[in-house]
């Protein structure tokens, strides 16, 4: 949020102090569900596009700004100035009309939700996943060599932590496949495996080489930005591309999760 508010307003990111998560604020739908970004970024978007353009239109009403009088389609904010576009050195810094007008704060608001586009178009994030798996013939055991692994997910707003994620929720899916389940107590009902060590969950030795591709998407009906969710496309497919190598390599179709030793063995 605080990269969509600086590029929107012309600031670099150390200049933007975005807040999320307080019941003072605004109301936004729970960071779940692979929602936050399509939902909360047009928003915030709009509002600092709406703050923008207010403080355009202040610097050119003002006499003693050097961009009076300007076009308010030919001033730009670029690195905290504000400047024409025609004539890049008349220019000012942003703070300088906000400082004239006695340090009045501009402030904006704006809302974003879904629309009839819902109706005609799918808003998904999309993903295929391939999965090499070395299983041993005498032991069953299964060791994941390889994923492969390509998304669609609209816009990238972050290279680095959307690949970042991705990677976790195929790491996700490795533990989905070969290693997690809750266990219940068949007299008590609850949990057997409540803490990390006795619930299995994959670690770096189960993990092989993980190959994240993105497609570059340009999807105009979405949102303004073009932004999907990815919270939990990279964790769906990896188990069931897990259980179809698995039966390449023994022939054994296995609809339980996880597949375990047992599941392998005669």
């Amino acid at each position: 949020m605080t990269q969509v508010a600086a590029d929107a307003l012309g600031l670099r990111p150390e200049c933007v102090r975005f807040e999320l998560g307080d019941t003072a604020f605004p109301e936004a739908p729970v960071s779940g569900g692979s929602q936050s970004v399509a939902s909360v970024a047009p928003a915030v978007q709009q509002a600092a596009e709406a703050a923008r353009l207010q403080l355009i239109r202040e610097a050119v009403a003002d006499s003693a700004s050097p961009l009076s009088g300007a076009p308010v389609e030919d001033v730009e904010i670029a690195d905290g100035w504000l400047q024409r576009r025609s004539d890049p050195a008349q220019r000012e810094p942003m703070s300088a009309p906000i400082r004239r007008a006695g340090a009045r704060a501009i402030e904006a608001r704006a809302s974003a939700r879904p629309g009839k586009e819902r109706r005609k178009y799918a808003m998904h994030a999309f993903g295929a996943v391939f999965a090499e798996v070395h299983v041993d013939p005498d032991l069953g055991e299964i060791r994941v060599h390889r994923i492969v692994a390509s998304y669609g997910v609209g816009r990238l707003l972050n290279r680095k932590t959307a690949h970042s994620q991705l990677m976790g929720g195929i790491v996700w899916g490795i533990g989905m496949a070969l290693h997690e389940k809750t266990e219940l107590d068949p007299v008590t009902g609850r949990v057997a495996n409540a803490n990390l060590a006795e619930y299995h969950m994959p670690v770096n030795a189960d993990v092989g080489t993980i190959d994240v591709t993105v497609v570059d998407e340009v999807d105009p009906h979405i949102n303004a930005l073009g932004t999907k969710g990815i919270g939990e496309i990279g964790i769906v497919g990896v188990a069931a591309a897990i259980a179809n190598a698995v039966y390449h390599a023994t022939g054994r179709r296995v609809r339980d999760l996880p597949i375990t030793l047992d599941k392998l063995l005669d």
